[in-house]
């Protein structure tokens, strides 16, 4: 091959590259996950709906959703961030104790465009080691900060035996400018029998104070299920299939 040709190929590897890190992460549009990877989307039993939220344990606010689901009769599942949940051991500690389903969200925030095969493995090793411990029980489930699911973090995430799940519904409840109303207003068109919800039960990556526009929403989101017919519960209860490590299904909405 001659020299400007070899040149020509080489240049041609990084986007390469690239393009196989990202291409995944397409999944993040619920059109193409329902295409591609429908198990992405957090369908599951059509009497239920899973209720997940992201970004905790946070002391200033995860207390209050467990008091808020406490009394409710609510279990939910929790993503969390592993540096937080090393930080605040009881506030997990209690989240499970409760009989919440803990999961894996990731070590901390992390711009997820570039290819880091090797630190996104680590990291989300670290962030599961940190659940689990503080937990007491082995997470089942992966959802990827901004649901961003590159190649690398699928990849660590299947090695370590996670299962990736993204959602159905989602609230945009991290939003600077929106209410209980607003929060429901999205949730509406794809909250059917089924679904998987995101919340945020955090302002860590959030609007300041946008969780607590989340707690007003949240008795009037769940009232809207039981109005339909549907229970409300953890992943674990969703009637989902799973593959890899799993722990013991928790109790779910009482």
């Amino acid at each position: 091959m001659s020299r400007p040709r070899t040149l020509t190929a080489l240049a041609t590897v990084p986007a390469a590259v690239a393009a196989a890190h990202i291409l995944p992460a397409a999944t993040w549009l619920p059109a193409v996950r329902a295409v591609l990877r429908p198990s992405l989307d957090g369908r599951g039993s059509a009497d239920h709906i899973a209720l997940t939220f992201d970004d905790g344990p946070d002391t200033r606010s995860t207390p209050h959703f467990l008091r808020e689901l406490d009394r409710l009769g609510v279990r939910a599942t929790f993503f969390l961030q592993g540096a937080a949940a090393r930080r605040h051991p009881a506030l997990v500690r209690r989240m499970a104790a409760e009989g919440h389903e803990l999961a894996v969200h990731c070590w901390e925030h992390q711009p997820p465009w570039l290819p880091r095969p090797l630190a996104d493995r680590a990291d989300l090793e670290r962030a599961m080691t940190a659940v689990r411990e503080s937990a007491g029980s082995e997470p089942r489930w992966y959802r990827p900060p901004y649901g961003v699911l590159t190649a690398t973090r699928w990849w660590a995430a299947r090695r370590l035996g996670l299962q990736p799940v993204l959602w159905t519904a989602w609230g945009r409840d991290w939003q600077p400018d929106t209410d209980p109303d607003g929060v429901l207003s999205q949730l509406r068109d794809r909250l059917t029998g089924g679904a998987t919800v995101l919340l945020h039960d955090s302002d860590r990556n959030s609007a300041p104070f946008s969780w607590r526009v989340t707690l007003a929403a949240l008795p009037r989101l769940v009232d809207r299920c039981r109005a339909a017919g549907w229970t409300v519960g953890p992943l674990a209860e969703h009637g989902m299939p799973t593959v890899g490590r799993g722990h013991a299904a928790r109790s779910g909405s009482r």
